[in-house]
């Protein structure tokens, strides 16, 4: 998934520093005591567990920061019970972006080998054909998918949270996943039809697939653990959806047009894969699309033929038209915050103008 490159992200000292230990304490816990329960069924089934605590590894945390912001903006003082949620939430996008690689057929993540990637390179290493060697990687990640997305829930179990809450972040976890299968599907329908998706249904999609499981329900969680009232989470689900769109809006633009540098990802591969974001529904709806077209989905497109693409997108409008989105939407989500009480505001606020100014 595209949200795999996080913005930085503010917080206080506590946030960042304690917050961020105790987080990955949690996780730590969780692989360990994981992988020693797998080493009494196998050897190749606990390698299989560190090779999915290596994807869980590194990264800004951003998700379980912002269950920590909001835990922090209503009052909550229990910083272990908010690294459980936390830590669900960051396993959990494991879980999606391993699923992802697999959707998409990417053996690498940030130029490195992913799970898919390390396991075909085992299979290759061992002598075995590469369509096979291919099937055989993706077929471990999608096992270590399954397994990151039991364990989120597992880690709210393990939490000690009273049975009410419990449920209550459980059913903020549960409407992360049913949404993210929602907007994922979306996604893949999208690459199965002739005609391309309008801006509004990629934006559904982007809400679905991203906004719900990054920004709305981690906000959400962390108000409920600390007891916030229902109406500040329907408020926060609200903030969350349109930081959520903004965020994915920008993350397209750097698909595109981002310094490879700085993303870690190139800028070819959108364009190879045809994928329908919000920059190419933008320019579909513009007289370039026919000029466009034949540079979409295409394997082997070569540098030349990209920065053509980009210069037919950019005369289409396309990149305009996405950033004054992005702009309408972080604009909207900061409007909200009036409507919240004044110890949320300076913890969410800038999460709006991050979104905007992210280059990664």
């Amino acid at each position: 998934m595209n949200a795999s490159r996080r913005p930085s992200t503010p917080g206080d000292a506590r946030l960042d520093v304690e917050g961020a230990a105790a987080v990955d304490a949690v996780l730590s816990d969780y692989f360990s005591l994981s992988a020693r329960r797998a080493g009494r069924i196998g050897d190749s089934y606990a390698a299989l567990w560190r090779r999915l605590e290596s994807s869980a590894s590194g990264g800004k945390r951003f998700r379980p920061r912002l269950v920590l912001s909001a835990y922090q903006a209503y009052g909550g003082d229990d910083l272990a019970a908010a690294a459980h949620v936390g830590a669900a939430f960051e396993l959990l996008h494991t879980a999606l972006i391993v699923h992802d690689d697999v959707i998409d057929r990417d053996f690498t993540r940030r130029g490195l080998p992913n799970v898919s990637g390390s396991y075909r390179d085992i299979a290759t290493t061992a002598g075995i054909p590469i369509p096979a060697a291919e099937h055989r990687g993706q077929s471990a990640a999608v096992i270590a998918g399954d397994l990151a997305l039991t364990g989120a829930f597992r880690i709210v179990e393990g939490a000690g949270l009273a049975s009410d809450v419990r449920d209550a972040v459980l059913e903020q976890l549960d409407e992360a996943v049913f949404a993210s299968a929602a907007g994922e599907l979306a996604d893949v329908d999208f690459s199965m039809v002739a005609e391309p998706p309008t801006v509004d249904q990629v934006v559904a999609m982007c809400r679905l697939k991203t906004a719900v499981y990054t920004f709305e329900t981690p906000l959400k969680a962390g108000a409920v653990l600390a007891g916030a009232p229902a109406h500040d989470l329907t408020l926060l689900g609200r903030f969350g959806c349109e930081i959520g769109i903004a965020y994915q809006a920008m993350d397209d633009l750097l698909g595109l047009f981002g310094d490879e540098r700085a993303t870690g990802k190139s800028t070819l591969g959108d364009l190879r894969e045809g994928k329908s974001s919000l920059p190419i529904a933008f320019a579909a709806a513009s007289p370039h699309w026919a000029e466009l077209t034949p540079f979409l989905g295409k394997p082997d497109l070569s540098d030349a033929e990209a920065q053509t693409a980009r210069e037919l997108l950019i005369a289409s409008g396309a990149d305009t038209h996405t950033r004054a989105l992005a702009s309408r939407h972080a604009a909207a989500a900061v409007a909200l915050l009036d409507e919240l009480p004044s110890a949320v505001a300076p913890l969410l606020r800038p999460f709006a103008a991050q979104a905007l100014e992210r280059d990664r």
